[in-house]
């Protein structure tokens, strides 16, 4: 009996941390209708409640109008204000099963767990739809520490949950976590870029060229 085929990881894509209402929304429209993404996160870097409010509308009518999934980043009642589809927690597994049981069964609640296993089985089993970790690659943002190819080998192998693999990444990096994550949540990587569509491909190339190695 063969082995399944390896199904390619699909795109989680980040907002820049900060961008413009005027331009953005149709930099966003152009590489969801060239490439297959499965969610965007607003991931804005702002405290303001109505600059937040403003983008999560710009860019929701965006998404939905593709049938992409949108979440915001920590911010739980704006997610229920402007008709988001859940929120990404950057606390672990803390607030998991509170904001499970505010959202409903139905909403996207995902959980950053940064290199911590531990805390990543917690947040899995308090709720989260998925389990983020990172970053995989070298930064100085942070305090240095990176979550392991092993670290999603293992997961891959004995938990259910989805694992997003995030942070710093590069094409050497995709191509050699292509077999062992479900998703990869790509940001700034291509948004400061001239081509944030070309990109993208060229992630996209590298998942492949992973799973054919």
């Amino acid at each position: 009996m063969s082995d399944p085929v390896q199904e390619r990881p699909q795109i989680y894509l980040l907002t820049p941390p900060a961008f413009d209402l005027d331009t953005f929304p149709a930099r966003l429209a152009a590489v969801l209708d060239t490439h297959a993404v499965a969610c965007v996160r607003l991931a804005l870097a702002s405290k303001d409640e109505d600059v937040l409010g403003r983008a999560a509308d710009a860019c929701r009518e965006v998404c939905h109008a593709r049938d992409v999934a949108i979440v915001i980043e920590a911010h739980v009642a704006l997610a229920e204000r402007h008709g988001l589809d859940g929120v990404h927690l950057t606390d672990g597994s803390r607030s998991v099963r509170k904001v499970r049981k505010l959202l409903g069964d139905e909403a996207i609640v995902g959980a950053f767990c940064g290199a911590s296993r531990h805390d990543g089985l917690n947040a899995g089993e308090s709720g989260a739809d998925y389990i983020a970790f990172g970053p995989v690659g070298d930064t100085d943002l942070g305090d240095g520490t990176q979550a392991e190819k092993d670290t999603f080998q293992w997961w891959s192998e004995v938990v259910e949950v989805p694992v997003v693999a995030e942070g710093a990444l590069t094409v050497e990096i995709v191509k050699e976590f292509a077999k062992i994550t479900d998703f990869f949540a790509i940001g700034e990587e291509i948004w400061n870029t001239e081509d944030p569509i070309k990109s993208l491909g060229a992630f996209i190339a590298a998942m492949d060229d992973g799973l054919s190695a």
